[in-house]
């Protein structure tokens, strides 16, 4: 196993984290795993690709998005340090992608890819609740975006967003903010300035 105290997250820590793996999967993995950088703005996979890899993010920041009909953009979710990157459908069914991946800001991914992965499901039994279990939490991370998109304000969805990412409005743009929330930039700026204005004036009554 990889030293413990790795600066950065570590992909095969993560899936000894999920169950623990004897060291011939362990073996395997480190052997198999492959480390790349990449620039801001490099797209990971273009709609009309198959997606042959699932990523694990040790640096940087990611986003998925679509594009409609009339050409507009809609960002589908972002990815930071620590989690696992992989376009579901076209991962899974190894058809072509209807989506984008981004980097939104330089980066340093670990990844698999399809076969590699299947392999382990059939050679390890550790293989197929790894399977499992990372199929299982993309289906949930699915299922959270659109609750919160069907359920939730706007104001709700900005307070979520910038519960799970802090640092979002360093991370990425305003319009890919917006478009995540399915609002207008104008309406986000309105919005951003409304919860400002309460931040102080709530550190102002705690005074």
């Amino acid at each position: 196993m990889r030293n413990s105290l790795l600066k950065d997250p570590d992909f095969l820590e993560t899936l000894g984290l999920i169950t623990p793996l004897p060291s011939t999967f362990q073996e395997r993995i480190e052997k198999e795993l492959q480390a790349q950088y990449f620039k801001k703005k490099h797209l990971l996979l273009r709609a009309g690709e198959t997606a042959r890899k699932i990523y694990f993010i040790q640096k940087g920041f990611i986003r998925s998005y679509f594009i409609d009909t009339h050409g507009k953009e809609h960002t589908s979710w972002f990815m930071g340090k620590g989690q696992l990157i992989i376009s579901n459908y076209s991962f899974l069914t190894q058809e072509p992608s209807y989506e984008y991946i981004e980097v939104l800001q330089d980066s340093k991914l670990q990844s698999l890819n399809w076969h590699q992965l299947n392999a382990y499901y059939a050679e390890f039994k550790e293989g197929n609740l790894l399977g499992r279990i990372i199929s299982q939490n993309q289906y949930l991370r699915s299922e959270e975006s659109a609750f919160m998109l069907r359920n939730s304000s706007i104001s709700e969805r900005y307070s979520l967003l910038k519960e799970k990412y802090p640092d979002i409005d360093q991370l990425t743009t305003q319009n890919h903010i917006a478009s995540f929330l399915g609002i207008s930039r104008e309406t986000l700026s309105r919005l951003r300035r409304i919860k400002t204005k309460l931040c102080h004036e709530t550190q102002k009554s705690t005074i």
